[in-house]
């Protein structure tokens, strides 16, 4: 019999808590995303995430650890030879990714898929090279509006990203040629996780902003996972943020689109007033995105402040059989040299009203026990070559 009748696991995207142990494999050594902002600030206000013990997994300057923390917590460990988002997503649902996702942070793209990119599109490629989305748009918008070229860029991710003005490109433009991009990026030399449509508005440098109006078309998980499961077996599995576009739709039977960090914990709370029977499953893809990759951690730690408050407002409307579990995918230490993601541990933060235990959890080998924790709840046998051992009894 199931404990719970809704679940509901936020994502705060690039949380990582620490170094892994195989960390310096990945180059990063010395690693901490949220002690090393919490060494960066003054002041950093997260009594939500404080009574939920997050401060007991790596030390905070401002913030004590709790003696008496609401849940349960502890650290997840990657087991997938990655640090992306994807792989770390899939993973939490229960998929190992053993190779690694294909990057071009070096080099760029390959001049042939460049050039089958121009033919098929009809619009000249600028740009071809890793940098961050902000940067690239000073310094090639401009060109782009007044000439109609196409910029495309990459990054530290599995990702070909391919910017459009609004007005002057066109969202069903820039849409219709990250189609062929996707199509193109699916032959084995060239494969990408992702291809990402980033819209933007404004007319000249330092002007120009990205929209809400991105969408990614990802490649689909190599197998069946704890979401397809749930879905298959008629509980609802609801999308809020990037989850849709990271399983490429598998496994979902609902999708809410964020505008930012902040709309999609509106988005959950308005979810947690309705009634459901299944997973809330909720990505917050501006840790990572503008403040992880940017090396800011000032805008990172006002993010935390800002998912905070929104976080007790979730807190007072769960119900009593619900469950919440907060985690991250990854890290991005803002710190760190470079704009990479960070090979790190990651926060697991377990908390109902209906709890009557709390404290901590061993460290645990697997993102997957997240997958298998929800999948023992509803009674639903995970598919077939999937990781991971169910936390459910001890979440109690």
């Amino acid at each position: 019999m199931k404990h719970y009748k809704r679940i509901f696991v936020i994502v705060i995207d690039s949380l990582g808590i620490g170094a892994m142990p195989d960390s310096e494999r990945f180059g990063d050594i010395g690693v901490n995303t949220l002690g090393h902002i919490s060494e960066s600030v003054e002041a950093f206000h997260i009594p939500n995430l404080q009574k939920l013990g997050i401060s007991n997994l790596t030390p905070l300057r401002q913030v004590p650890a709790e003696s008496h923390p609401y849940g349960y917590y502890g650290a997840l460990r990657e087991k997938s030879n990655a640090k992306d988002t994807m792989t770390g997503h899939w993973e939490m649902m229960g998929l190992e990714a053993a190779v690694p996702l294909q990057t071009f942070t070096e080099h760029g793209f390959p001049k042939e898929l460049i050039e089958e990119l121009e033919k098929r599109t009809g619009h000249k490629v600028i740009g071809n090279k890793s940098a961050s989305g902000t940067e690239i748009l000073d310094e090639l918008a401009e060109e782009e509006i007044a000439t109609g070229h196409m910029i495309v860029y990459t990054s530290a991710d599995s990702v070909l990203q391919i910017c459009g003005n609004e007005k002057t490109f066109g969202l069903e433009e820039l849409y219709r040629c990250c189609k062929i991009a996707r199509e193109l990026t699916m032959r084995d030399e060239w494969k990408v996780g992702r291809v990402i449509a980033r819209p933007y508005v404004g007319e000249k440098k330092g002007e120009f902003e990205r929209t809400s109006n991105r969408h990614d078309y990802a490649l689909k998980p190599f197998g069946k996972t704890a979401l397809d499961a749930l879905k298959e077996n008629g509980y609802d599995v609801i999308s809020v943020g990037k989850i849709a576009d990271i399983f490429d739709g598998e496994g979902i039977t609902e999708s809410q689109k964020s505008k930012s960090s902040v709309h999609g914990m509106e988005q959950t709370i308005e979810t947690s007033k309705k009634d459901f029977n299944g997973l809330c499953f909720v990505n917050l893809v501006d840790f990572d995105a503008k403040w992880g990759h940017r090396r800011d951690p000032e805008g990172y730690a006002r993010e935390l402040e800002r998912f905070d408050e929104k976080l007790g407002l979730l807190l007072d409307v769960l119900r009593q059989n619900d469950l919440l579990i907060i985690t991250a995918d990854h890290g991005t230490d803002p710190t760190y040299s470079g704009t990479d993601h960070t090979r790190e541990k990651v926060p697991f933060l377990a908390y109902s009203k209906s709890m009557t235990g709390n404290g901590a959890l061993p460290e645990q080998e697997t993102f997957a026990v997240i997958g298998t924790t929800v999948a023992d709840n509803f009674g639903v046998p995970m598919p077939e070559n999937t990781i991971g051992s169910s936390l459910l009894q001890q979440l109690s």
